[in-house]
This record gives structure tokens, C-alpha cells and sequence, in this order.
């Protein structure tokens, strides 16, 4: 039988590089779909990358974000 204490306790030994991976691990494991979205997400991160550095789009500070944000409550 699986003792899911030390498991626990194994994994809180891991680098936080490796806490994380375990949990996206975990995650996916709940949702066959959340490697399509994960890749999808990146591929729509890539290409507002790609559109900024081509002059496409503008960037907005993050100070400016948070003030809408803050107006919008």
C-alpha cells in the first residue's frame, strides 16, 4: 500500500522547480485536454511575442493595468 505521508513528505524535498513540475504533472493527470490547452496558451504566448517584436501590437507598463484594474472594482 502506497503511504501517501511519505510521499508527501518526499515530494516537500524536492527543489521548488521540482514541486511545480509534479504538480503540473498532477494536474494533467485529472484532464486529458490540459496538455491541448497548455499548447495552445504557449502558442498564443508566442505569437503576441512575436507580434510586439514586429511592431504589431504595443506593450501597456503593468502600472497602467493595475489602475484599470483598480477603477474596474
Amino acid at each position: 500500500m502506497i503511504d501517501l505521508t511519505t510521499i508527501t513528505d518526499q515530494a516537500l524535498q524536492l527543489a521548488p522547480v521540482q514541486r511545480a513540475e509534479l504538480i503540473e504533472s498532477l494536474l494533467a493527470s485529472f484532464d486529458s485536454r490540459r496538455k491541448s490547452i497548455d499548447s495552445k496558451w504557449a502558442n498564443e504566448a508566442e505569437s503576441r511575442i512575436d507580434a510586439f517584436e514586429q511592431g504589431k501590437i504595443d506593450s501597456v507598463s503593468a502600472d497602467d493595468v493595475f489602475d484599470c484594474i483598480g477603477r474596474q472594482e
